[in-house]
């Protein structure tokens, strides 16, 4: 029996192994030749290219590989290994190629590269099928194109905050509503935060850590920012955490930025139409009081003094009935005039407004009242600038003040001499002029709700007529301004009257 020599038969068994391991590899294992000329040549490929290219038999025998790569793609895969550089010892190149049932499909070579003196190249290396990993790449590349243009194109902002290292990116639409630019630096989110309004802080923080807490679904809260040109905008924000560690603690944080200030001034609008049509709808009610109850008192009266007149013929009763029934006439026609003074007030046609020199009208005031404030001996003080401008009706201004100091001087103290403060002063965007005397003051407590209703008089002083009061309250907010009142029994009063400068 011949035996192999021992060196023979290890090297039959290596060549064995590694023959069957090479026919195991699921992936394409090849050697790729290019000559000088540009011919190329696969002097090895393993089983694995049967499944690879879905090669039949007859095509196995005569396989070429630019019978299933694409025509550019073969043309790029000669020019990738054409340009290898001489110093290059791994190659790496991708490539499309179609197939019989599988259809269009991806594939990455990567491999060592050997060049010989003679220019041949030669490449020993693998095949990947890398069709999924594409596809998701293109899927996530178009993803990202359809997200930015969606941000382009959406008027809404995009913020994106790192919890962790607090970094936050803020998309142009975020930062355009501030009237920033890029270079106007905002790497953290503590830095945007600066921006919100003081009022507005506290209510913000509260609700982004109730979603932090995992205490809300999402987190949407609408606020006040600073923008670059020193102005306030309203800017709604909804966000979201979208990654969680194992203990629950927020990672990321995404959501979105709307100029909302447009919307809010409209709800201001509304708002103060609504208040406007209340306080008509309050005044109509009240109008419609008056007239029932003052104008049936004063129909009762004339039916019981007619019904005398038919019954009696006595001369002096009947004369003694026709003095009350010119009293009961004279009452009738001054109620007939307050509700005619009361529905001026309350209409378009007396509402013109000017630039007054509030200074100015008020010495007027204090002119025409000068007899009383000398009789009565009231000390006047002003703290009003000699510029100072209001936007008003004249006649109701000078009424105001007209109607104002007449009450300071009636119902000043007995036991000291009257004072009367005027002073003006701007809060809160808003003109305000305060009128404070030291007269008999009044009971809040008791009169503050009836205090500008009307026919509602509190000193018992027999010149009170009970309209003074109501018709100023409805000059001032004809005006679009208001009054506030602060009083105390035997201490004095102070009425706060706020002008409302639009024109």
């Amino acid at each position: 029996m011949l035996r192999k020599p021992y060196e023979e038969k290890t090297k039959d068994i290596s060549g064995l192994f590694f023959k069957k391991l090479v026919s195991k590899i699921p992936d394409l294992l090849f050697q790729l030749s290019l000559s000088p000329n540009g011919d190329l040549s696969s002097p090895f490929l393993n089983k694995a290219v049967i499944q690879y290219f879905e090669l039949s038999r007859d095509e196995l025998r005569n396989f070429d590989l630019s019978q299933r790569i694409l025509e550019n793609d073969f043309v790029d895969l000669l020019n990738s290994i054409k340009n290898i550089p001489n110093e290059t010892t791994i190659w790496t190149h991708e490539f499309r190629a179609i197939l019989p049932t599988k259809g269009l499909r991806w594939f990455k070579a990567v491999a060592n590269v050997e060049i010989d003196s003679f220019q041949f190249v030669s490449l020993y290396g693998r095949l990947s099928d890398i069709t999924e990993e594409k596809q998701r790449e293109i899927e996530l590349k178009i993803s990202e194109e359809r997200f930015q243009f969606a941000m382009e194109a959406s008027s809404n902002g995009v913020w994106d905050i790192d919890m962790v290292t607090d970094k936050v990116f803020y998309s142009s639409q975020s930062m355009k509503m501030l009237e920033l630019e890029e270079q106007d630096i905002i790497s953290t989110h503590l830095k945007w935060d600066e921006r919100i309004h003081p009022d507005d802080i506290e209510e913000y923080k509260s609700q982004f850590q109730l979603h932090l807490e995992n205490k809300t679904p999402f987190y949407e809260n609408a606020k006040r920012m600073l923008t670059k040109s020193g102005k306030y905008k309203w800017i709604l924000s909804r966000g979201k955490i979208i990654k969680r560690d194992e203990n629950g603690n927020p990672l990321r944080i995404i959501g979105t930025d709307i100029d909302i200030t447009h919307q809010k001034e409209e709800e201001k609008k509304l708002l103060k139409s609504l208040e406007i049509i209340g306080e008509q709808n309050s005044r109509l009610l009240n109008f419609a009081h008056i007239v029932s109850h003052n104008l049936n008192s004063h129909t009762s009266n004339f039916k019981m003094l007619l019904d005398l007149v038919e019954d009696e013929e006595d001369e002096c009763v009947l004369k003694e009935v026709f003095g009350y029934l010119r009293t009961s006439s004279n009452a009738l026609s001054q109620t007939i005039e307050h509700l005619k003074e009361l529905v001026d007030v309350n209409t378009n046609m007396v509402h013109k407004k000017e630039n007054l020199n509030l200074d100015e009208y008020l010495n007027k005031v204090l002119d025409i009242l000068s007899e009383d404030i000398n009789k009565n001996k009231v000390k006047i003080f002003k703290k009003i600038p000699s510029e100072c401008y209001i936007s008003f009706n004249p006649s109701y201004l000078e009424s105001i003040l007209l109607n104002f100091t007449t009450n300071a001087i009636k119902y000043a103290h007995p036991d000291r001499i009257p004072e009367i403060n005027y002073s003006h002063y701007n809060q809160n965007g808003s003109t305000i002029l305060e009128i404070q005397d030291n007269g008999l003051g009044i009971d809040l407590n008791k009169y503050g709700e009836k205090l500008f209703g009307m026919y509602k008089t509190f000193h018992n002083n027999e010149n009170a007529r009970g309209i003074g009061l109501f018709i100023t309250k409805n000059q001032i907010e004809s005006m679009g301004g208001s009054v506030e009142v602060m009083s105390k029994a035997n201490q004095g009063t102070t009425f706060k009257i706020y002008f409302n400068n639009e024109v």
